[in-house]
């Protein structure tokens, strides 16, 4: 699929790694492929999506954190060094999706038998090659990153916030990596159920993102917020099994978690019906390539004639990316964070004929703009009273593992 994928100048590509640690699958792997229609807002405003949107057809695409301004009527001085829009969905020419085993090609102005075949004969052509490994550039030093955390710190004593998620970026200027091996190698080391590979406009979203951020089905929403990390030890089995234990009764993740779970049943509350939003499952455990986290599921019944820019208003940007409460974290993140996140903490998913609809959140992800040869990634924690800003220095240097391995590989 990813060679065959090289001619299209727009795609995405939703991998679920065979639905792991996913309680409410979808595809094991969907894509939409080239564009039959854009779909744009002339004034940019995420309401005039809902006419657009449900026809009965499929759209991909994604929204933007710097959405959070239009939301919140907030602003950001930081140039996104990417590009990516505030929102982008598209109509696509060609649809594959696998689901138990069975792969379905649709396309309105295609033959899917040959598209079969086209696909089929990219098997075994081998991926680009390029000699040199990225070295990506730390944007905020450690020095720097501790005393950041113990001025939100203050923050939180003082009142103003209770959790706040603080990121920090590494980059690279001047450089041309392979957006289609970056991301074949990073669905390999960290294989997510909710990776991702994305592309408009000469940029690129390379995803092996772990969370889902919102679900339709029906009338029911379901939002799976992760919050709580901590390292795998995979040379030993019972010391990680000791791991997983130990973080179930860890304080700082456990109130980390339930207090995004309580801004996410708020968030919910605004569009479902009373009584209907309920948590699921608190305090998850469950395992990843590199680590271990907590994961809560909440759901609501839908109210009747809520749009999609109703809902995705009440809970965007996700309460596990920002904090709580939600505006004036979303301040503290711009005063203090050195780079214009864009599409990190943003989504990325698809709506379906039915009005359904799924999207991740965007983390652990490469940001790539083939334009300007600028790429980036970010990577941060959650920060409460109890954080130690040495241990949640190492947790951010723990998620940016996997970034590393795949960018310091010799075919990437």
């Amino acid at each position: 699929m990813l060679n065959w994928l090289k001619q299209f100048n727009i795609f995405c590509l939703l991998q679920s790694n065979t639905q792991q640690n996913n309680s409410y699958p979808s595809y094991d792997w969907i894509a939409g492929i080239n564009a039959l229609e854009i779909i744009q807002s002339p004034n940019n405003r995420l309401e005039d999506l809902d006419p657009m949107l449900f026809h009965q057809d499929w759209h991909f695409g994604h929204l933007n954190y710097n959405l959070k301004n239009q939301i919140e009527d907030l602003y950001s001085e930081k140039t996104d060094p990417i590009g990516f829009q505030d929102f982008h969905f598209f109509k696509p020419e060609i649809i594959c999706y696998l689901q138990k085993n069975i792969l379905t090609i649709e396309s309105s102005s295609k033959d899917p038998a040959l598209l079969f075949q086209q696909i089929q004969a990219t098997t075994g052509i081998a991926p680009p090659v390029n000699a040199t490994p990225v070295i990506m550039e730390q944007r905020v030093s450690r020095l720097h990153y501790l005393q950041d955390i113990k001025n939100l710190q203050q923050h939180i004593q003082r009142g103003d916030c209770y959790e706040i998620n603080y990121c920090m970026e590494f980059y690279k200027e001047n450089t041309q990596p392979d957006p289609f091996s970056v991301f074949g190698q990073l669905n390999k080391i960290s294989a997510n159920a909710f990776n991702a590979f994305y592309t408009t406009n000469q940029r690129y979203l390379i995803c092996a993102s772990p969370e889902r951020y919102l679900k339709k089905t029906g009338t029911t929403l379901i939002s799976q917020p992760i919050k709580g990390t901590i390292k795998r030890n995979l040379s030993n089995s019972h010391e990680d099994e000791t791991l997983k234990q130990l973080l179930g009764k860890m304080p700082k993740e456990i109130s980390e978690n339930i207090m995004i779970v309580d801004l996410v049943r708020n968030d919910l509350s605004k569009i479902c019906k009373a009584d209907t939003v309920q948590v699921e499952e608190l305090l998850g455990i469950y395992s990843f390539p590199q680590v271990h986290h907590l994961i809560s599921t909440i759901t609501g019944q839908l109210k009747e004639q809520t749009s999609f820019s109703e809902m995705i208003k009440a809970c965007f940007p996700m309460g596990s990316m920002t904090g709580a409460p939600k505006k004036k974290v979303l301040e503290l993140i711009e005063s203090t964070e050195k780079t214009n996140r864009g599409l990190f903490s943003g989504a990325v998913g698809y709506i379906d004929p039915n009005g359904d609809f799924d999207f991740n959140v965007v983390i652990r992800s490469l940001q790539y703009n083939a334009h300007t040869q600028y790429l980036s990634y970010m990577v941060g924690s959650g920060i409460t009273i109890y954080a130690d800003p040495t241990l949640e220095y190492e947790e951010c240097m723990l998620k940016a593992k996997a970034m590393e391995a795949v960018l310091c590989q010799s075919n990437v």
